[in-house]
């Protein structure tokens, strides 16, 4: 029994599709394998006991469970320290709280990959001076766009820096709502290498929202100075209900813990309320999680692409996120993709997802989630701006063979509205 009704064509893909995955989810297998035992390693290394896994209240004084974490974080993000904390409120939140430790009035920001993301423009206060943005406290900022090709354009990178005296160069790995690539951490080490090459005192902070554990390495690995990422995406293993994390060199944990609290206090109050638990087992679960989800992406980008779609990356491409962008050409066929999404989801399976204005946004959006924690994006879900190239940004999926179902109801939907023809 299928439970579900497919057509025979679509089913037919869905086996096509299959065949052509072979070789990237072993690569993917392998990928989760090492970066497990990394982090069980890590586990072993710092003594974790059901201790570490309590409650503390008030002011949290004393917690080993959360300033043990931070330990593992660290250790297994090659960062000399990390604070990882259920008190952050998103991944936008958790970077800010980056930016506003390290940057100071008068201080110059440089981002070396284009234009940020949507929700972060606005605390660079990049199109208006917004109250209590970094532009508000008088921090400049300044960008170097992509080269033609959508990669990081090195050399303009360099002469920008040369030019001028920045105090941080701003890294965003992902691609936000832009078809530019990707960037591996091979990528992100160049460019390390190259701001610190003709800026050897800029401190280098990587938005790695959505890369933990898609590759062997991290950014603090290969040059960042600091980097910082959402709980309810990848490493929150889609148990962590909330959260972030922010990890690099040791002097800048203790800047971004005295703006995270007060200065004074820092890293030693924050009481954890019980989020130990779902914490730790998040970020166990993590590398398996994110291979689920890099397994979902891989089979959406090779069954659409069956059917004449653009998908970026390619299913044979090597990633550097969990992302998949798919290209569906018009706003009719956005729409259908995201209701035959939201169709297959655990929860809210019921709801018709409709775009709307959402705040931190130029345009409306359309989303497709059915998670079992709000806007948890290592979970299967789908989002999209109704805007020009009409791409969908596919991510998550913590089994694979749930997330699978979506992706085909979301076609069988295309089809049923007769938006493409197979």
């Amino acid at each position: 029994m299928s439970f579900f009704e497919f057509d025979k064509k679509i089913e037919d893909l869905d086996k096509k599709a299959m065949e052509m995955t072979k070789s990237q989810f072993e690569y993917i297998d392998k990928m989760s394998d090492y970066n497990t035992r990394k982090v069980l390693k890590s586990f072993i290394n710092n003594r974790v006991s059901e201790a570490h896994l309590g409650i503390s209240t008030g002011y949290g004084y004393g917690d080993i469970g959360r300033d043990t974490l931070d330990k593992i974080v660290a250790e297994c993000f090659g960062a000399e320290d990390a604070l990882i904390r259920h008190s952050f409120a998103s991944g936008t939140h958790t970077l800010t709280v980056a930016l506003f430790g390290i940057l100071r009035p008068n201080d110059k920001v440089l981002c070396v990959t284009g234009r940020p993301y949507d929700t972060i423009t606005g605390v660079f206060g990049i199109d208006e001076k917004i109250d209590g943005s970094l532009a508000d406290f008088g921090v400049l900022y300044n960008q170097v766009e992509l080269s033609k090709d959508g990669a990081p354009d090195i050399d303009a990178i360099k002469k920008e820096l040369s030019s001028s005296k920045y105090k941080m160069a701003y890294i965003q790995r992902s691609r936000g709502y832009s078809l530019r690539p990707s960037l591996s951490i091979e990528k992100i080490e160049e460019i390390c290498v190259a701001v610190k090459s003709v800026s050897p005192d800029t401190v280098i902070m990587v938005d790695n929202c959505y890369g933990e554990f898609v590759e062997e390495k991290e950014p603090t690995q290969v040059g960042a100075d600091l980097m910082a990422g959402s709980l309810i995406k990848n490493p929150g293993g889609a148990i962590a209900p909330c959260g972030g994390y922010i990890a690099g060199k040791k002097e800048y944990i203790q800047m971004c813990a005295n703006r995270m609290t007060c200065a004074g206090v820092g890293r030693e109050v924050g009481a954890t309320l019980g989020h130990n638990r779902e914490l730790y087992m998040g970020f166990f679960s993590a590398p398996h999680i994110v291979g689920e989800a890099l397994k979902t992406a891989v089979y959406a980008s090779a069954l659409f692409s069956l059917i004449g779609f653009k998908a970026t990356p390619e299913y044979d491409e090597k990633r550097a996120d969990i992302i998949e962008s798919l290209i569906l050409k018009n706003s009719d066929a956005l729409i259908s993709f995201c209701k035959g999404l939201q169709s297959g989801s655990p929860v809210d399976s019921f709801v018709v997802p409709e775009p709307w204005d959402m705040p931190g946004y130029t345009d409306k959006v359309i989303m497709a989630a059915g998670a079992f924690t709000l806007g948890a994006s290592i979970e299967l879900s789908a989002d999209a701006p109704l805007r020009e190239p009409y791409a969908v940004w596919l991510q998550g999926g913590i089994n694979f063979s749930s997330a699978k179902v979506g992706i085909i109801l979301a076609l069988q939907n295309m089809v049923n509205d007769k938006i493409i023809n197979i």
